[in-house]
């Protein structure tokens, strides 16, 4: 049985889904404002907030979805199903541009990767007994590992982790922990793995490398990455990921402390003491991550320690600020484009990854040269939107705006007929 949904928590998750669509897709990679950009390596934009708050209310979410708790083999059953799916949703996204069959190309091939594409979908946000699920998991879990370790030579740098997946593995151990402790071992389990994080980077030599350092491909996070996930890494560094094997660990802990702030939400108080609560615990993890962040730097790619903290402060700050405005003062006139985007997250993360590509792979005729063949997206961006306007940054963002606009429109749609899917 789950609680009545919280509204804010709808609105923030609709938030951050409608800037994660925005920064994703910008007109021309070369042509962004830096707000919109991640950070180099060490440092933290507003881009940088996206996952991290995510992950966050995702955690805050989860004593909501289990009110009641209860821990048997069908509870592990059906969070185990979840989290598979999830990966699985993240996994099929590396996979869309490799699958090919025969000799197609062009169209043809398109056709056959939507085929696909619609019927992985189907069956991983399809509503089915549990056991359906289990076996459909399972089965295009195996499938797509079985062909990312095939002779396959398309398949044979797949890479593995991703978004979706670190997502995957966070709901997986964050709804078991809740399940199975109370709040005092949760944080200490937070603590731990922060601390225990932090002692590996800092301390641990890199071998083949020297000393610990928190630089880019040459400290323990990105020798791990390599050692176990050679050739199925993210293809920007083909050397480490930043969504890697030892930086999930940090990232568990942003779950358990959206899991944290979700129980205080939960406090049999009233509504203006919670707030209260939620402000002040904001306001110490914000501090604690800056302070942190002199000898663990703020880093993304990492998931450092600090920046753990830090924007579960920032998350926590910001979800305090909408309680306040939505579920005590009552002013919701203004939330209903972000109600649209927070209920149905999951087909926004999938389908959003999935436009792209398949513009990019329909090529047409270039209007500038004719013996040239440019692709859909090229051609939408650079003559349909480019040309009004003189900064190229304006014209990028335009896009992007535009792209959030398409998905808006589908997404009031769904809301309308009351469709919601879910994992």
């Amino acid at each position: 049985m789950t609680k009545e949904r919280l509204t804010s928590l709808d609105v923030f998750r609709g938030f951050t889904i409608l800037l994660m669509t925005i920064v994703n897709n910008p007109g021309s990679w070369s042509s962004i404002y830096p707000p919109l950009e991640h950070a180099e390596w060490h440092g933290c934009t507003p881009t940088d907030l996206v996952f991290p708050f995510f992950v966050f209310i995702m955690g805050t979410a989860i004593p909501f979805a289990m009110p009641t708790k209860h821990f048997d083999w069908a509870v592990f059953n059906k969070i185990m199903v979840r989290s598979l799916r999830i990966f699985c949703l993240g996994f099929f996204l590396s996979c869309f541009s490799r699958i090919h069959l025969f000799d197609l190309e062009g169209i043809p091939l398109l056709a056959i990767r939507l085929m696909i594409t619609f019927a992985v979908a189907y069956a991983l946000l399809g509503n089915f007994s549990l056991k359906v699920k289990t076996y459909l998991a399972v089965g295009i879990f195996v499938i797509l590992l079985s062909l990312a370790y095939s002779n396959i030579e398309s398949f044979q740098d797949t890479r593995i982790p991703g978004v979706l997946q670190r997502i995957g593995i966070v709901y997986f151990f964050t709804s078991i922990l809740y399940l199975k402790t109370n709040l005092k071992t949760q944080l200490l389990v937070a603590a731990s793995l922060l601390v225990g994080y932090w002692l590996l980077m800092a301390f641990v030599p890199v071998p083949g490398f020297g000393a610990a350092n928190f630089e880019k491909g040459t400290n323990l996070a990105a020798w791990l990455d390599n050692l176990l996930l050679e050739g199925h890494l993210w293809s920007f560094s083909k050397t480490w990921d930043p969504e890697g094997i030892l930086s999930t660990l940090p990232a568990i802990g942003t779950g358990i402390i959206g899991m944290f702030i979700g129980q205080l939400l939960n406090l049999p108080i009233s509504k203006i003491e919670i707030a209260k609560k939620i402000a002040i615990a904001g306001i110490v993890l914000l501090i604690s991550g800056l302070l942190w962040s002199i000898i663990f730097p703020i880093n993304k790619s990492l998931w450092t320690s600090s920046y753990v903290l830090y924007t579960a402060g920032i998350a926590t700050m910001c979800l305090t600020l909408l309680y306040y405005i939505i579920d005590i003062a009552n002013y919701k006139k203004w939330t209903k484009l972000f109600l649209i985007w927070g209920v149905n997250p999951m087909i926004v993360f999938f389908f959003s990854g999935i436009i792209p590509r398949v513009l990019s792979s329909i090529k047409v005729q270039s209007p500038e040269i004719a013996t040239e063949e440019i692709n859909l997206q090229t051609l939408i961006y650079k003559f349909g939107i480019a040309p009004c306007f003189e900064n190229p940054l304006n014209s990028s963002v335009a896009y992007a705006i535009s792209y959030a606009i398409f998905w808006s429109v589908i997404l009031w749609i769904f809301y309308k007929k009351k469709l919601i899917f879910k994992v």
